[in-house]
């Protein structure tokens, strides 16, 4: 392919239609940025190039031009020396000349319509490269964000709330299970100190009911006797 066929379909994409229709955005625009920079390489190289040819073909145009005139000299002074034969020949080799500097003149212009078709071309292909390069950082920001989103959503939709609630609880009921039988073994093996102390409490207690009962008693048999008179 051409460099002119290469930067013409590069310009008429679309790169919108593009990208939307692709698999992965992304990575396509990377290959598009891609490209577009190696074209606009080319393009510059296919510049210097012509630039360098067109140089050539100016300086071969001037000096066939000067053998146009020196070979329609010679034979201006063949004629005024009445030479025809040589007037003739040196026409002859003049018309050489001027075929040359019509195919040269040709050839320049052929090249002149190149440089301004690539500088044209390489203007166009530069706004699509800056559009490019500013779709893929778009992208390439947008597709960190959705890869951090769905990684997110991933494990929220991995993770039943449900059933992790029902763990929780599950574990909840567990520790208090062993809570306590932690409690059992200390009901079944009180020291004797405790045991002392609960039977000390209970002496105590009993000795202060009976104490209350005897107290309650005699303020009811207080209460039972009559007053003597006075005589």
């Amino acid at each position: 392919m051409s460099i002119f066929n290469r930067i013409s379909d590069i310009v008429n994409a679309n790169i919108n239609t593009i990208l939307e229709q692709a698999e992965d955005p992304e990575k396509l625009v990377r290959l598009i940025t891609q490209e577009m920079e190696e074209t606009l390489v080319e393009v510059r190289s296919a510049s210097a190039r012509y630039l360098a040819d067109k140089k050539n073909i100016q300086q071969t145009l001037t000096k066939m031009k000067r053998e146009v005139d020196s070979w329609q000299s010679k034979a201006e002074v063949a004629i005024s020396r009445g030479r025809d034969d040589l007037a003739k020949a040196a026409l002859l080799e003049k018309s050489r000349f001027d075929t040359a500097v019509t195919t040269t003149e040709a050839d320049l212009i052929h090249v002149n319509t190149a440089l301004q078709k690539l500088a044209s071309d390489a203007g166009q292909l530069q706004e699509k490269l800056q559009t490019a390069r500013t779709r893929q950082k778009a992208l390439i920001l947008r597709g960190q964000t959705a890869k951090s989103r769905i990684k997110v959503k991933r494990q929220i939709h991995d993770i039943n709330v449900d059933d992790a609630f029902g763990r929780f609880e599950s574990y909840e009921r567990k520790l208090d299970e062993m809570e306590g039988e932690i409690e059992s073994y200390d009901l079944g093996n009180q020291g004797l100190t405790e045991q002392i102390q609960e039977l000390e409490q209970d002496d105590y207690l009993t000795a202060e009911l009976d104490a209350l009962k005897s107290r309650m008693s005699n303020i009811g048999n207080s209460q039972n006797i009559t007053p003597r008179e006075n005589g």
